[in-house]
């Protein structure tokens, strides 16, 4: 998978585990790698970080919480992530991909 999709994901991941609680990168990168990501606490810190500078997420101390902007995003994601799994995960037609080529 490309880096900046890998990202996205990843920051998918934490809005949505911020919904449920606080996030810690301690917590958050043994869970990401759950996920079959395969990243370190430096990458984890980075995207937490990059969540609290566009208003997301709010760091008190090691954790971090999801602001009202973090909720509000969090929506909308799940909004459009609805609306392409129900198109991205239709069956390939083999023949249309065939005369695609």
């Amino acid at each position: 998978m490309r880096a900046d999709v890998q990202n996205l994901f990843i920051g998918i991941h934490m809005l949505y585990h911020a919904h449920e609680r606080d996030l810690t990168v301690s917590e958050m990168q043994p869970e990401l790698e759950r996920h079959g990501y395969k990243v370190g606490d430096r990458e984890v810190k980075n995207e937490l970080e990059r969540l609290t500078q566009e208003n997301f997420l709010t760091a008190h101390g090691d954790a971090y919480s999801l602001t009202g902007a973090g909720i509000e995003e969090f929506k909308e994601l799940q909004s459009k992530l609805k609306e392409l799994c129900n198109e991205g995960l239709k069956p390939v037609n083999a023949k249309k991909a065939d005369t695609m080529a």
